[in-house]
Formats: structure tokens, sequence, C-alpha cells
């Protein structure tokens, strides 16, 4: 029987600091550690014995896994990272203040980008181009999603 195992990654100095994230490369608190080092300790107690990790290729999530694999004992697994792994891309909120958002656009408003399957928050002027997705063309890199966004550009991974 296949199993597969969801994870999130621990807190991020994101999270930590109430601001958007989306594809920004935060790292872990010093809690995220020990939040993935108590997940790795719970997932070894269960005795699954793993095939392989998938991950995004920002770094808390890398961290994460690496960190849970050390727990279980199964550094050797395979790693295959991928930017259709990543969080939902946050557009223009990226790196602003949650409790700010709300101030400057109204919580009906943060509320419909958020949670509303279609809606989209506002956009980047320009996709991001940093060395991690050089590798991509321009057009297939978001500069904000909604919720679908995020769901089509996964799909094709699986």
């Amino acid at each position: 029987m296949v199993k597969l195992v969801l994870l999130r990654h621990g807190e991020s100095i994101a999270n930590q600091k109430n601001t958007y994230t989306g594809w920004s490369d935060v790292g872990l608190t010093a809690e995220g550690k020990a939040q993935a080092e108590t997940a790795g300790e719970k997932i070894a107690s269960t005795g699954i014995l793993f095939d392989h990790v998938h991950t995004s290729v920002l770094s808390r999530a890398i961290m994460t896994a690496y960190i849970v694999q050390d727990k279980i004992g199964q550094n050797y697994l395979p790693i295959t990272k991928s930017w259709r792994l990543n969080e939902r891309h946050y557009g223009a909120l990226r790196g602003i203040n949650k409790d700010l958002t709300r101030k400057l656009f109204g919580p009906d408003q943060v509320a419909s980008w958020r949670r509303s399957f279609s809606a989209h928050p506002p956009l980047l002027a320009n996709p991001s181009r940093t060395r991690r997705y050089h590798r991509y063309p321009a057009t297939i890199i978001p500069r904000g999603e909604s919720l679908a966004d995020a769901s089509q550009r996964l799909l094709p991974y699986w």
C-alpha cells in the first residue's frame, strides 16, 4: 500500500513576524526547528519507511525535510525539490504584516484573497527572477496566485 505523508514546514521567521510569505525565502525560527524535530520523532514512532522525499525549493521546507529525515534515521533518502511544491504565491502582499493588510484593504477583501478559490492577491509588477527560478520561462513563474492557480501549478508535478 502506498502512503503519502504531508508535512508543513516548521515556524518560519515570517510566521513569527506575522507577514505574508508565499515564495519569499525565509528560514526557520528556533521554534520551527524544534517543531520539525517533534514531527520527526512522531513520524519515527510510526515505523514508516519512506522511499523518497519531495519538497519545495524554499529553505524553510528543505530544512524541515532535513531535520525530519535525521530524526527518522533516513538521511539516505533521495530528495526531489520542485518549485511546483512551493506555497501559494501571495504576490505584492509578500512581506507585509497581515494585520496591516487588513487595515489597508479591509478585512473582507483580505479574507477574499486568502480564502476564495479564484480571487488573486495584488500581483507583483515583475515575476521573481532569482537564481532559484532562472531555469524556467518568466511566463510560468507567477506574480501572485489564487488558490485555483496554486492548485493548477501543483497538478503537473504528480
